[in-house]
């Protein structure tokens, strides 16, 4: 999953998109043109029969912005499928819970499909499920800090303490960073200025790409125990001495 913010110019974005082999990409409803669709937004450069399309409320400060924002989306034609976010502060980015939980409510009992972007926190990941939310997406670090997942452990009680799917959002900072998530167990990775940061944003797509697919395959093929002491690869039966 990736965004769609912060590149140099439509034809990178779309470039992008293309390497990363994204199936759903995400649009800030209120950053985009869709009051007026006789003028150029960037929905005209995204090919709907290839990519699914997840509005979300990225700006959103209290509950009521981020709820009227999914109706209005709605109402333009885009989805009903939306990514809520709801931010405390300026500085950090970090979701207001509170104001969170209190969108999800009205947001599910609207017929909209909610996946939102919370804390790493367990219990609000849970109250999240139980109010009705199709996934939850715990940040692995601050939006946009390229931080990687600084706490693997919540991500790995979440997993355990809720069934829907897990997705780690934000903080992704190159490729090694999704592979961890995804060898976590992770259902899926959503990043963007990972992407639209990097020096050349289309061959990072590519290794996050790459990443992904393999950070799952090694999730599924089941890792080796961690030991503290060596253990010989070679068997030591039949040895010559």
């Amino acid at each position: 999953m990736v965004g769609t913010g912060k590149y140099a110019d439509f034809e990178q974005m779309c470039r992008s998109l293309e390497a990363s082999g994204a199936e759903i990409v995400t649009v800030a409803v209120r950053r985009v043109n869709i009051a007026d669709r006789n003028k150029e937004s960037l929905l005209d450069y995204i090919d709907l029969k290839k990519y699914t399309l997840l509005p979300n409320t990225a700006g959103c400060y209290s509950a009521d912005e981020a709820v009227r924002t999914c109706r209005l989306a709605r109402e333009a034609g885009l989805s009903d499928f939306v990514k809520l976010e709801v931010l405390g502060d300026e500085k950090t980015l970090f979701p207001n819970n509170e104001e969170l939980l209190k969108a999800a409510k009205i947001l599910v009992k609207e017929g909209f499909t909610v996946l939102p972007y919370t804390t790493d926190d367990p219990i609000v990941c849970k109250k999240l499920e139980d109010l009705g939310c199709a996934a939850v997406m715990p940040l692995g670090a601050p939006i946009g800090s390229g931080l990687g997942i600084r706490n693997p452990y919540n991500i790995r009680i979440i997993m355990e303490t809720v069934k829907v799917p897990v997705i780690v959002d934000a903080g992704v900072g190159t490729a090694s960073d999704a592979a961890i998530a995804m060898e976590l167990g992770c259902d899926g990775v959503l990043m963007n200025t990972a992407i639209a940061g990097a020096k050349d944003p289309i061959p990072m797509a590519e290794a996050m790409n790459l990443a992904v697919r393999a950070g799952r395959l090694a999730y599924l093929s089941g890792r080796i125990p961690r030991k503290l002491y060596a253990t010989a690869s070679s068997p030591l039966e039949g040895v010559i001495d």
